[in-house]
């Protein structure tokens, strides 16, 4: 093959190569940072108008659908809850104050932390974590829906969400601060949150620990997640549920799991009842009448916390827990109050057997299991808050505050379930697909290979072009 020749079947080549790595690079960035699909709503009004398009159907009607759903009732929306005095400014500094970590002895311990909203709402650990990486005695709960809930806790010791918001500022292994005062003086020492204090409260001293629990609980109200499935199911959409899902319905309510999650929030008539008055449930009904319930109540400890006995001092509470909400239960994984159960399947057979008395099989628990991953919604998108940052004066984590959190000993997923359930997770456990997490196999990023062979492509067609002139 003469030169020129030569020269225009590497230009050929180059050029293809360059075309061919656009659409590569488009694949690849999408893969790796890209949107991943639909933007979930990031307004509450846009939620509300969401939720708004399908309420002309009544939630009543559902003698139509192919199985007649435990409870006709969707997710009330937000402007359901909302309290009149629950403004733009409110909002924002309780979502602010809710992400400071600098309301913590240690400044390391926020609200989100215990809570994670970019999340399940929950800690995703066994049991909480506080500063100085003192640990509590119970797993946390989701604060997702949490304003759908009379009372707050597992025990039900706080009546409302503003009530809840005060015991972890000072409790000594969660935020441990000294005391309240201690806590609201380090707010006062930021003139930018002074100055929100100023304008959502007004006053001489706005900067109090009532008006700060009250703007966190106007924050928390927002935090609802409508228009699961089920919702959509209920309001009329034969097809929001798989056929597994409507399997699992079928099973969830020949169980009687509706005798206790009930309601639009699958957690009893806790959202109908006034503050204080929380609906609670043995833990082991059938404890001593059903060997497989005690066989669980031993594996995974559920006895070794009286529950509500402890708040009430009455011994008929002993074991007694606060309901709690099955919406986006998929994503609150560990489960219990000791957080001991790892797996949605698992903690559908403790229940099953303890709490109505049947030892299901396998299906029956996949079944049901799929039925509640359609009780999860539409999470609103949450953006981490700017939070209020001053120059020189007093800052807001003293030189003399506390050491910071000490790092996690080990991974303490390993207490989280069995050890037979452990090993058996990590045996299943399946690698990460490649250029899923952004990455190979053997470290490299597909965006650079891919970038590479783009710049591979241009320079071989530019030196072809080149030649080609040359030999002109």
């Amino acid at each position: 093959m003469s030169r020129q020749p030569l020269a225009r079947a590497v230009f050929v080549v180059g050029m293809s190569l360059l075309l061919i790595g656009g659409p590569i690079v488009s694949t690849v960035g999408a893969v790796d940072g890209g949107p991943s699909g639909p933007a979930v709503s990031d307004t509450l009004d846009e939620t509300a108008q969401q939720t708004a398009q399908t309420s002309n159907q009544s939630s009543n009607e559902t003698s139509d659908l192919p199985v007649e759903p435990p409870t006709s009732q969707p997710l009330p929306s937000y402007e359901e809850v909302r309290k009149p005095n629950d403004t733009e400014a409110k909002i924002e500094l309780g979502k602010r104050l809710f992400f400071d970590p600098r309301l913590s002895d240690t400044g390391s311990i926020s609200c989100n932390t215990c809570h994670n909203v970019m999340e399940g709402g929950d800690g995703s650990r066994t049991v909480g974590r506080g500063v100085h990486g003192q640990t509590g005695p119970r797993n946390s709960p989701t604060v997702w829906n949490a304003v759908f809930m009379s009372t707050q806790f597992w025990d039900g010791r706080a009546d409302s969400l503003e009530e809840q918001a005060k015991g972890p500022i000072t409790a000594g292994v969660e935020m441990g601060m000294p005391t309240s005062e201690a806590a609201m003086e380090k707010i006062r020492n930021n003139e930018g949150y002074v100055e929100m204090y100023e304008e959502v409260y007004g006053g001489e001293d706005p900067v109090t620990l009532n008006n700060t629990v009250d703007a966190i609980a106007a924050y928390e109200r927002t935090l609802i997640t409508p228009n699961s499935s089920y919702d959509r199911y209920v309001r009329g959409d034969e097809d929001a549920l798989t056929e597994r899902q409507l399997n699992g319905m079928e099973t969830f309510k020949e169980l009687g799991c509706q005798g206790c999650h009930s309601g639009p929030a699958f957690n009893g008539p806790q959202w109908q009842q006034e503050n204080g008055n929380g609906y609670y449930q043995k833990l082991g009904v059938y404890q001593g009448s059903n060997p497989q319930c005690d066989q669980y109540i031993e594996q995974y400890n559920l006895y070794a916390d009286a529950g509500r006995a402890d708040v009430t001092g009455d011994s008929s509470d002993e074991h007694m827990f606060k309901v709690p909400t099955l919406r986006n239960v998929e994503h609150t994984a560990p489960y219990f109050h000791n957080g001991q159960v790892r797996t949605l399947e698992n903690a559908t057979r403790v229940m099953a057997s303890c709490q109505v008395g049947q030892n299901i099989s396998d299906q029956q628990a996949e079944n049901v299991t799929a039925f509640m991953t359609s009780l999860t919604g539409q999470y609103p998108e949450q953006q981490m808050p700017r939070l209020p940052s001053r120059s020189g004066g007093e800052p807001m984590l003293p030189a003399d505050a506390g050491e910071a959190s000490a790092p996690d000993s080990g991974d303490d997923t390993a207490s989280v379930g069995t050890p037979a359930e452990t090993a058996a997770s990590q045996q299943t456990a399946e690698p990460q697909q490649a250029g899923v997490s952004g990455g190979s196999s053997d470290g490299s990023s597909p965006t650079s290979a891919a970038a590479f062979m783009m710049a591979a492509a241009l320079i071989i067609a530019l030196l072809a072009v080149a030649y080609a002139q040359r030999k002109r």
